[in-house]
Parts: structure tokens; C-alpha cells; sequence
């Protein structure tokens, strides 16, 4: 604030800074600038030291007095006052050719970082460590400022710079706290909205200038500045937190609908999200949506799966509290939040992690460990405890600042193998001379139970593409290969789609040579917790969107579209849907551009052939939600019995879900373009009539509306197993849904 005159007080000689001390404060390599700046008792009172490029004068300022301080050139001033004690409070008067400010100095401060957390960092075990590292705007010592820490133990030195003082970082200098490679720095008067970055100096006395690790808030890319930021956001989601977790996830309804924010509606920020992407993920009867990642990314082209700030929300759709205020709204809305985080590498900008002290610090010192093959980026060193920490902590950070409800972790296999995309010759075995990587395996068991500890209700998601025994098991049953369960609550099964899109692809009167593809994901269904994912790998370059996929013309490609999606929902596994692919969208996805929504504008002539397959969408959702026999076992074999899984010269595959009181659902799917009439299949002779609640082919949904409109009543003839057996019309390329038809909702 501009300064306020006070009573002189004579001053005697100046009390300069030595010059081993000078030399280091000025080449940036000082590792205890407060020991030598700031107030300091001596024998002839108390020697105040400063330093301040570019300032014309500087006074210091004790209550009424004021004593004007000797320049001893490159910045720096110096007096000896004559007081009895160091002042528990003083302020720096400095003035410039154009400005005066009067400021508390920096250098007057105590450490704004205790001992526990000191030791927690040292430990690798700060599971709130944003609350240690970072900018943290606080009131310390009874001024506010904002509190600047940094974990840099090859540095031989480190600043702040930022708008406050011109990216000059001379007359920042920070403290190093021991032996725990943190260096720190309050500065008074900096508050919400400051930029800021780190200026280090390398081992090899270079200069560097990075974004904060623990930033929680950027500037807009391709900006790349830290921001100081404070949160002031109010949730109104206490009701939506208290019955999260009422239900384990794997017995409770999970249908997931994916999005890319920034091109969902392009253009939109969060808070405009707020007000269109809860209603229409609603509307649609999805319990869960999930965002590809939000965490803050330099190139958007990456999807965000290149993180450069992994405690910030990306800046390109507002701040952390509008980001806030987007996921309240769609829990308001009864919807859960996963977001895809990214756990496995990072870029190799020069502003962000790699390297980030001038040596290998959050990647493995050895660069073929480092080096991510296909990528190239680099990956992270999980062996390191300081760096399982960031991680860890970072994990459960979206979970309790964000209240996020669920983390899909990406690209899990490239992490648990030592091999992973390499030749021979060119990665190092285990201690056991195996390929697991075990400081990745050790890393997810205990981000996993971090997690599930803190965050009750949240779960984990593997995208795991392998066959590792154990994603989703418990990280204290060790399984058949040593290995305790990794822990995460569900896994992606890259099988299921890879094989079930493989048959869809093939035209109808091939398919009965593919059946087992259909069939081969009941043999392991039960080994994990499954999701089923048509995620956005899987509409991009050159894969073609879903029903694009399909054989033949527009309307068999979206009859097989509804078929397969049918089919998903009533396999055993959660269901996930990319956006744009519940209206049938043709074109592949960009995120240029996004879902092409002028297909469901009325205008356009076959508007209602896309707006068919949303309405069904919804109802798959709806139906799905009402029968508990679609998700209440989905992990348990006993919930599962195939009517008649051989049926290949008929393209057909007809399977029973119960619930958990045994109340079935017959799903029928039929991948030919022909209407099968009397179509016999085997129920349980307990149930007297049988009635379709659902029909891919039905007209509403663009179909040819071959229905089984009226109740079915099984007859006595025994078929698959069964004493009796309903006749079914098996509509062309088409799924259905029985149910037994007292009873129903």
C-alpha cells in the first residue's frame, strides 16, 4: 500500500551483506536468504537487510519510526537500527522512480510450513498435500499473504516470480527446509489471482522457470502460468454425498455417458455446461457421467491425457469453482461424476515436470525407464516416495475438493509392465526377474486404498487392457501369481468390445462363423468387475463412429446399431456410451468440432432415424434402472444362465439375468435381417406368462416394428434345458426383453 511518513530515527553504519552471501543471493543459489535479509539482533541493535532491484530508496518502518536504509548497490540495503530486539512487526518502505509502497518485508517471517507436515512429506505419506505444497493464500503471523512451497531437492536455489514483482525474481529468493528438498517463501500482500511460476537453478547453475506442480489454477493455454487461486465455492450436493455409497457399486445400477467438455457444445464454459449437460444426461436416464480429463493439458489435441497441471481443472472453461459449481449441478441432478485421470505419464514441456530441477525428478533416472515408448512423453518413477505421494494425493484431491465420485484411471497396462511396447534388449527385468513392474503395482494398491479409505463411496476404474490376474481384487488376497489385488473397484472390458464390435462388423451372413465372439466374454465375465465400454478410442481415427461400424445400408447399420446396444445393456458388466453415439451419429468424433447435433434438428430430413435410436437410448437406460436383474449381480455367476448360446447358424443369443431374489429377464438378441416366426426358446416352467418390455425394431425406434405385442404363455415342450418353452417372432436384426408378466412395473 502506498507508505505512510513516520517519526526519522538516525541510523548508524550500514550492516551489508557478506559477500559469499551477496554472491549467491544474486546468482539465485542462496539456500537461507532469511538467515542473512530481514531483521537481525547484533550488538550495536538490529541489522536490517534488504534486497530490492530497482528501487531508488528503502526505509524500514518500526510503529512511528522510521529509518532509512544505506544502498549497497546491485539492490541491496542495510542499516543497523538501534533497538533492543528484533520488532515483532515491521514494514519495508520502498520506493521506485514511479511508485512507493509500504509492505510488510518477506524476510520477517517464520516458516508458514510446520514440522508435521515436514515429516509427512519425508515419509511420502502427506495425503492432503496440496495443503503443504503450492500457493496458499493465508494469514501468517497475523498478515495476509499468500504462502509459496515448492518440492525442488536438486535445486541450488529457487524463486518466486510473477506479476508482483515483473518476473524478476532477484528479490524473491526462498528458504530450503532442511533436508526435505521443500523450499519456501511467504509473501505478504500477494493474494487470489496472482500469477506466478518458480525460477530454479539447475545442479549445472542454468536457469529455469516452471509452473507450479501443485498450481490449482492456470492461466489459459497456451499460456502456462501458475495462478494463485482460493476456493469460495458453497456445494449444495450434501444429499447426493450422504447416499453415494449407500450401495457397493458393483450391485448397483451404473450406465455411463462419456464427454469431452470442451466439445461437447463447443464454446460453452463450465458453468454454461452447468445448464445443459445435467438436464440432457437426465433426460437420458444415464446414472453417471465421465468426463474425459479436466486436469490442466498444453495441447487440446491430446484429449487431455498429456497432463502438465494435475491439481488444476483446465482453464479453457473457466475457474476451479465454476468447475465446482458443474459437477454440483449434475449431482443436484442426480447424476455421479468420473473423470478419466492420468496417472501413467506426463509431457516433456520445458515448463512443467520433466526434469523439473534439472534432473530427473518425477520420472525414473534411468531414461529408458523414463522414456513412455509410445508417446513420448515420460513416466513417472512410482519407486519414488515423494512421487507416489504427489500421486496418491492427487488421487484423492478431485475426490475431496471436486467431489468427484469416480476415477477411471487411464492406461493402466502400460504402467504394470517393464516391457510394455519395448523389444527385447530394451527394458531391465524385476528383482524376480519377472516384467511386472512392482513400483507401479505398489504405486495402485495403495492410491486404490488411499481412496476407498478417504472418500467413502467412490470408486476406481481400470483401463487395463491385459489379462492381470487381480485388477479389481481386494490389495490384501494375493492371487495365483503373488500379487495382491491391485484394488480398483471396476475394470474396462477391452475384450468384450474388441470381440463383440468384431462380430458387428462382419455382414449377417458371416457372423455365424464369428458366434464365439459373441459368446467368449461368459467364460471370464465373473474373473473381474466389469465395465463395458464403446468409449471415444473407439470413434476416432479412422475406427469409424458406432453404427458406421455396421455392414449393409442406413437402415440395416442402424437396426444392427440398436441391436448391439440392446445386447450391452443386458450383458453382465456396466454399460459406458460416448457421446454423439446415442443419436447414431455417422461421422467419426473430432474434438474440433464435437457430436453432430444438427442431426436431431427437425428440419433435417432423416432427423427422426437418429432421434429413434436416442428414444431408445433412454429407455435401455430406464428399463435398465426398474429390473435389478440387469445390475444387482453383475459380479456374481449365479445372476447369469444362457438359454442358448449356440445358435450360430441363426445369429441369435438368447440368455436369462436374475436378480437377487431369482426374479429373471430373458434377452434375446437376433444379428440377422430376417423375421424368425415360432422361434422356440427354453424358460423356467415356474412362470406362467411372459411379456416383451422391450423391442430394438419397435417403429418409435426407426424399426420395422415386428413386435410380440400380446403375453406369451410357455407351452410344455422342453427345449434348452428347460420343461417349457415360449414361441417367440424374432425381428430382423433386433434385441428383446422379457420379462415374466405378473408382477411387472
Amino acid at each position: 500500500m502506498p507508505a505512510n511518513s513516520g517519526k526519522a530515527t538516525r541510523t548508524a553504519a550500514s550492516a551489508p551483506v557478506p559477500d559469499a552471501d551477496r554472491t549467491q543471493l544474486l546468482a539465485g543459489t542462496h539456500h537461507d536468504p532469511h538467515a542473512v535479509l530481514g531483521a537481525h539482533l547484533t550488538a550495536d541493535g538490529v541489522a536490517f537487510r534488504a534486497l530490492r532491484p530497482y528501487a531508488r530508496a528503502v526505509a524500514v518502518v518500526v510503529g512511528d519510526l522510521r529509518a532509512e536504509l544505506l544502498d549497497d548497490g546491485d539492490g541491496f540495503f542495510s542499516a543497523v537500527v538501534p533497538l533492543r530486539a528484533v520488532p515483532e512487526a515491521y514494514r519495508l518502505h520502498v520506493a521506485y522512480d514511479e511508485a512507493e509502497w509500504e509492505i510488510p518485508d518477506a524476510y520477517g517471517f517464520l516458516p508458514a510450513l510446520g514440522e508435521f507436515d515436514l515429516h509427512l512429506l519425508g515419509e511420502g505419506r502427506h495425503e492432503r498435500l496440496w495443503d503443504a505444497l503450492g500457493a496458499r493464500p493465508m494469514t501468517h503471523q497475523g498478515v495476509r499473504g499468500t504462502r509459496f512451497t515448492v518440492w525442488a531437492p536438486n535445486a541450488r536455489g529457487v524463486r518466486v516470480v510473477g506479476n508482483f514483482n515483473f518476473w524478476d525474481g532477484v528479490g524473491f529468493p526462498m528458504r530450503s527446509l532442511g533436508g526435505s528438498g521443500v523450499w519456501e517463501l511467504f509473501v505478504p500482500g500477494l493474494d487470489v489471482g496472482e500469477l506466478y511460476k518458480f525460477q530454479i537453478t539447475r545442479p549445472d547453475g542454468g536457469m529455469t522457470f516452471r509452473a507450479d506442480p501443485l498450481a490449482r489454477r492456470t492461466e489459459v493455454p497456451p499460456a502456462n502460468s501458475s495462478v494463485v487461486d482460493e476456493s469460495a465455492y458453497v456445494w449444495g450436493d450434501e444429499e447426493w454425498l450422504r447416499r453415494r455409497g449407500a450401495t457397493p457399486v458393483h450391485e448397483a445400477p451404473l450406465s455411463v455417458y462419456e464427454v469431452h467438455l470442451p466439445s461437447w457444445r463447443p464454446g460453452l464454459t463450465y458453468r454454461q455446461l452447468a445448464d445443459q449437460l445435467p438436464a440432457y444426461i437426465a433426460d437420458l436416464g444415464f446414472t453417471h457421467v465421465e468426463l474425459m480429463p479436466v486436469a490442466e493439458h498444453p495441447f487440446g489435441g491430446s484429449w487431455g491425457y498429456q497432463v502438465t497441471g494435475f491439481y488444476a481443472p483446465t482453464a479453457r472453461l473457466g475457474t476451479p469453482d465454476d468447475f465446482k459449481h458443474l459437477v454440483d449441478a449434475l449431482h443436484r441432478a442426480g447424476i455421479g461424476v468420473l473423470m478419466d485421470w492420468v496417472p501413467a505419464h506426463f509431457p516433456r514441456d520445458d515448463w512443467a515436470l520433466a526434469e523439473f530441477d534439472g534432473r530427473p525428478l518425477y520420472e525414473h533416472e534411468d531414461p529408458a525407464r523414463a522414456a513412455h515408448p509410445d508417446w513420448g512423453t515420460l513416466e513417472f518413477d512410482y519407486g519414488r516416495k515423494e512421487v507416489r505421494n504427489f500421486l496418491v494425493a492427487n488421487a484423492t484431491y478431485w475426490c475431496e475438493e471436486f467431489h468427484i465420485d469416480g476415477l477411471r484411471v487411464d492406461a493402466v497396462a502400460s504402467m504394470l509392465y517393464l516391457d510394455y511396447s519395448r523389444e527385447h534388449g530394451e527394458w531391465s527385468p524385476n528383482e524376480h526377474g519377472g516384467r511386472e513392474n512392482l513400483d507401479a503395482v505398489a504405486f495402485l494398491q495403495e492410491m486404490n486404498a488411499t481412496v476407498y479409505r478417504r472418500c467413502p463411496g467412490v470408486v476406481t476404474i481400470a483401463e487395463e487392457s491385459t489379462a492381470w490376474d487381480g485388477v479389481t481384487r481386494a490389495t490384501h488376497h494375493t492371487g495365483p501369481g503373488g500379487f495382491g489385488g491391485l484394488g480398483f473397484g471396476l475394470k474396462w472390458n477391452m475384450g468384450w468390445m474388441h470381440d463383440s464390435l468384431g462380430y458387428m462388423s462382419k455382414d449377417p451372413v458371416h457372423r455365424k462363423h464369428h458366434h464365439h465372439e459373441m459368446t467368449f466374454s461368459m467364460v471370464y465375465a465373473y474373473s473381474e468387475n466389469y465395465v463395458l465400454p464403446i468409449s471415444h478410442d473407439e470413434v476416432v481415427h479412422g475406427k469409424r463412429a458406432l453404427v458406421s461400424k455396421m455392414p449393409g445400408d442406413w437402415w440395416r447399420q442402424r437396426a444392427d446399431h440398436r441391436a448391439y446396444l440392446g445386447f450391452m445393456w443386458a450383458h453382465p458388466g456396466k454399460q459406458l456410451l460416448f457421446m454423439g453415439q446415442e443419436f447414431a451419429q455417422g461421422a467419426e468424433w473430432s474434438e474440433g468440432h464435437g457430436p453432430d447435433w444438427w442431426l436431431l434438428d427437425p428440419a433435417y430430413g432423416a432427423e427422426a432415424d437418429h432421434r429413434g435410436v436416442r428414444d431408445l437410448v433412454r429407455d435401455l437406460n430406464a428399463r435398465y434402472r426398474a429390473v435389478p436383474a440387469l445390475w444387482q449381480r453383475d459380479t456374481d455367476p449365479g445372476g447369469f444362465a444362457w438359454v442358448d448360446g449356440d445358435a450360430a447358424e441363426d445369429n441369435v443369443f438368447a440368455f436369462l439375468r436374475f436378480d437377487a431374489q431369482g426374479a429373471p429377464l430373458l434377452a434375446v438378441s437376433h444379428f440377422s435381417p430376417v423375421v424368425r416366426r415360432d422361434y422356440r426358446l427354453g424358460v423356467p416352467e415356474e412362470y406362467a406368462a411372459w411379456q416383451e418390455v422391450l423391442n430394438t425394431d419397435a417403429a418409435r425406434y426407426g424399426g420395422s416394428d415386428t413386435l410380440n405385442a400380446h403375453t406369451l404363455k410357455p407351452d410344455t415342450t422342453p427345449s434348452h434345458g428347460h420343461p417349457t418353452s415360449l414361441r417367440l417372432t424374432l425381428p430382423p436384426l433386433a434385441t428383446l426383453w422379457l420379462r415374466p408378466a405378473q408382477g411387472l412395473s
